[in-house]
């Protein structure tokens, strides 16, 4: 797509009260997009909704859980009903759990991949055959799916297991996606969005956690010290959301499939696969922060 192209056209951004997908939001508007915008938190989905609305943005919001399929298709319907076809999906709602990976419960389990890899599971179940049937119809018709995944998707740091195997999980879906896609059509594409740290707020993801699947059970240790980190990570993170917004329009334009937000982070990517392809043992991904690794044993071995 041109950026020409984008206006008049309708995008469905889910998690888009904050972080990435606001930011998305922000940028859709002011490349003329009519925007869906989907969140489980009302008063942070009616600011992104009131401030696009200010600026003149033809703006639908609606509180979604978009672990739950069957608001997502009910969802779909009206927005088919109303705007007609959708040119963009942004995949975006995730959440974040961590501590170490026997520690976790069940329900964190639920919860993470409920949002994390069913979300997209119900995001493309819903969107993507009224997509290919726009296509069908209009040989004019061009579309475009982003999956927000995470480094995390591509490397298996310790502490973050449950965030990790749901963020793989996305990985693995929109690379067969691009497959499946690339057998039955020209005109939509998708994409993979793997970012790094990034001041987003999802490390306070647990504000938004359902009561019917919170932990009776305090914290343990590990769950204490993972979180501490990933707050000091993502709040000091140098790379703005906005700035990852802007990478991923880029990357829609030209038609690129993966999205990176530090590139320097793919060194551990590439370590992971030379250990793969040498059948070794998986390297430390603290190889680089003995400082970090060695506290981290400390506190969780006193």
């Amino acid at each position: 797509m041109s950026a020409m192209d984008f206006r008049g056209k309708v995008a469905v951004i889910t998690g888009a009260g904050s972080g990435f997908g606001r930011e998305f939001a922000r940028l859709g508007a002011e490349l003329g997009l009519t925007l869906v915008l989907l969140d489980v938190q009302a008063d942070a989905l009616q600011s992104t909704a009131d401030e696009l609305q200010a600026q003149g943005t033809r703006v639908l919001s609606r509180l979604v859980d978009v672990a739950d399929g069957a608001q997502i298709e009910a969802l779909a319907a009206d927005v088919s009903a109303e705007f007609g076809p959708v040119h963009l999906l942004f995949n975006n709602a995730g959440v974040g759990s961590a501590g170490l990976i026997w520690e976790n419960t069940v329900a964190d389990w639920q919860w993470v991949l409920g949002v994390n890899l069913w979300g997209v599971i119900h995001g493309l179940r819903a969107f993507v055959p009224r997509m290919l049937a726009a296509a069908k119809a209009d040989p004019e018709y061009r579309g475009h799916i982003v999956n927000t995944a995470s480094m995390a998707g591509l490397l298996n740091p310790p502490t973050s297991g449950v965030y990790n195997v749901s963020k793989h999980a996305v990985v693995s879906l929109s690379e067969t996606l691009h497959h499946d896609l690339a057998l039955v059509t020209e005109q939509l594409r998708c994409s993979v969005l793997c970012p790094f740290y990034v001041p987003t707020g999802i490390h306070e993801s647990h504000r938004n956690r359902p009561a019917e699947l919170a932990n009776a059970q305090a914290a343990t240790a590990s769950q204490r010290l993972a979180q501490a980190m990933t707050s000091k990570a993502v709040t000091s993170g140098k790379v703005s959301a906005a700035e990852v917004a802007s990478m991923t329009f880029d990357a829609i334009r030209d038609g690129r499939f993966y999205i990176v937000s530090h590139p320097q982070a793919l060194s551990g990517v590439r370590q992971r696969a030379d250990d793969l392809l040498a059948l070794r043992n998986p390297g430390d991904p603290l190889s680089g922060r003995p400082d970090l690794r060695e506290a981290m044993v400390q506190a969780l071995r006193s």
